[in-house]
């Protein structure tokens, strides 16, 4: 029975390997990668050393075999990974000057339409704490949803919480359709990961602060805000925290988010407060940018421990400066 239990999709990415090279012109590619929003969430929940459940699916193709292959190294129960008959999804990703990123994605039709949430017997269920979702998921097709929604409503009966993370993806789902679809979601969720311009997107608000304020009123604990370099603001009931972004060498910011929700949860598990969560969370996500290929930056426990306490020693010295 794990503790987190994470439902989606699990994919490969292919990457162009310089900024700026289109899709659509001839060129070389690095890759597979094993991927996905959900996928990379349960990697770094199990090599950050706590039990970790999957609900996906992959083909019986090379593809599948290297996500399944990684995911098993990293401690991941994958007792409901299905291989399918249909193709392992796909994404193909290109970086721009300006930091951000075009995808090119395989998910309709593959093996990640056949998630069936459905088929987790209830004891499995029965010890989850969390329960993880993304956008990125409930983006594949109305039978995901609907599916993931039966999901989360059996999971809080027995006592667990939803912590979703809005990850709207438009090359998927239009913005206000996916605002619509993620309703029923963000009403249920006790924690809420979105961006700056998801939380405005969600609300209509005109800026990301009043944006989760607004979305507080909607009934979860704790809506975490993700900033990337300017680090990560949590908005609770009692009132909000703020941690500062950490100095990193930004190499791929693909799975940033999704290690950053994974250290929240994981260190909510372990009794921390709000702001203890929030800097593990930080630190997770700045550490995730680091290496190319969305799984590879993913922290270990050991690999958070020491780079926070260097953060600590920079902060010490930097006050005795007077700084």
């Amino acid at each position: 029975m794990p503790e987190v239990l994470i439902a989606g999709e699990a994919l490969v990415e292919i990457m162009r390997p310089e900024v700026g090279q289109p899709l659509d012109e001839p060129g070389p590619f690095e890759g597979p990668f094993p991927s996905g929003a959900p996928a990379i969430c349960a990697d770094a929940v199990g090599r950050m050393g706590r039990f970790a459940g999957f609900i996906s699916a992959v083909g019986a193709d090379d593809f599948g075999r290297c996500i399944v292959r990684r995911l098993a190294a990293s401690g991941v129960d994958l007792t409901y990974v299905r291989a399918v008959p249909q193709t392992t999804a796909m994404a193909f990703i290109t970086y721009r000057a300006d930091g951000s990123r075009q995808f090119l994605f395989h998910l309709r039709g593959s093996a990640a339409e056949a998630l069936d949430p459905d088929a987790v017997d209830a004891r499995y269920l029965q010890g989850v704490a969390y329960l993880h979702l993304s956008g990125s998921t409930l983006a594949i097709s109305a039978g995901v949803r609907a599916a993931c929604l039966r999901l989360v409503d059996r999971v809080r009966a027995l006592g667990g919480r939803l912590s979703f993370d809005p990850n709207f993806r438009p090359e998927l789902l239009p913005i206000e359709v996916a605002c619509a679809a993620f309703t029923p979601f963000v009403e249920r969720a006790a924690i809420l990961f979105p961006s700056g311009q998801e939380a405005c997107w969600m609300t209509g608000a005109s800026s990301p602060e009043v944006g989760c304020r607004m979305l507080l009123e909607r009934g979860p604990a704790i809506v975490a805000l993700k900033r990337g370099a300017q680090g990560a603001t949590a908005f609770t009931p009692a009132g909000m925290v703020h941690v500062p972004g950490e100095l990193v060498d930004e190499v791929d910011p693909t799975g940033a988010g999704d290690c950053f929700a994974a250290a929240m949860l994981v260190a909510l598990l372990e009794g921390a407060d709000t702001e203890q969560a929030l800097t593990m969370a930080n630190a997770a996500g700045a550490l995730a940018v680091t290496r190319r290929g969305p799984m590879e930056g993913t922290p270990t426990r050991q690999t958070l421990r020491e780079f926070l306490a260097r953060g600590s020693v920079r902060t010490l010295q930097s006050r005795r400066r007077g700084s």
